[in-house]
């Protein structure tokens, strides 16, 4: 596995300037923030996560603001309150994405917003309080806590909220696969311990947040 210094060369190169590498490159919110951000923001984040999933982006955004209406401003308290004959309803509205599955989804991360609260206080807590050293330990407990945040939708939740955090993209796992760091796309604990000990390495080389990194590497992917 190379070092930062070739990963910070190579993109310089392909940038052209430090302005430029900088410029694309996101930037992660602080602790602070993330524990200021209020437990209805979380739902909608993550609802809007979930509806996102195979469809084109701006089509489910455009929706957002009926989402916000019918789901109670994603008041987890209110939310967790909405049966099933309330759920099948909502079928029935075209503002929506009517994809029922996961529209019963959304009751179901209340509760775990609201579970979660009740635990650490609020649900920024936990996501600000969780080591980045181990976040592919908090896509975990994501995935295994709520409801349809398998896959790469807990790394890009978190990445939407602006935790710091890798995802394993087509292009990066392709740049990890040149990095000898792993052979396939990693979803096992071994492959994903393999990959996070990687970020562990080029960020205490570089200081850089595990997003930057994320997007460096799948830069040097050739197109």
């Amino acid at each position: 596995m190379r070092d930062y210094k070739w990963l910070h060369e190579f993109c310089l190169n392909r940038f052209g300037s430090v302005k430029a590498l900088e410029a694309m490159l996101p930037k992660p919110r602080s602790d602070a923030e993330l524990r200021a951000l209020s437990d209805d923001r979380y739902l909608s984040l993550i609802s809007l996560r979930i509806f996102r999933a195979g469809l084109k982006h701006s089509l489910v955004d455009a929706k957002w603001p009926a989402f916000e209406e019918v789901f109670f401003g994603f008041d987890p308290e209110k939310v967790v309150l909405m049966g099933a004959e309330r759920l099948e309803n909502l079928m029935q509205d075209a503002r929506l994405i009517r994809h029922l599955g996961k529209l019963k989804s959304v009751p179901r991360n209340a509760q775990f917003i609201l579970d979660v609260r009740r635990e650490k206080g609020s649900f920024g807590a936990l996501i600000a309080d969780w080591p980045v050293s181990d976040v592919v330990g908090l896509w975990k407990y994501l995935a295994k806590h709520g409801s349809q945040l398998g896959g790469l939708s807990a790394p890009r939740f978190l990445r939407m909220v602006g935790k710091d955090t890798f995802i394993p993209t087509d292009d990066m796992v392709a740049a990890l696969k040149a990095q000898g760091v792993i052979d396939k796309a990693p979803t096992s604990q071994k492959d994903l311990a393999a990959v996070q000990a990687a970020f562990n390495q080029w960020h205490a080389e570089s200081g850089r947040p595990l997003c930057q990194l994320s997007v460096m590497l799948a830069h040097t992917v050739n197109h």
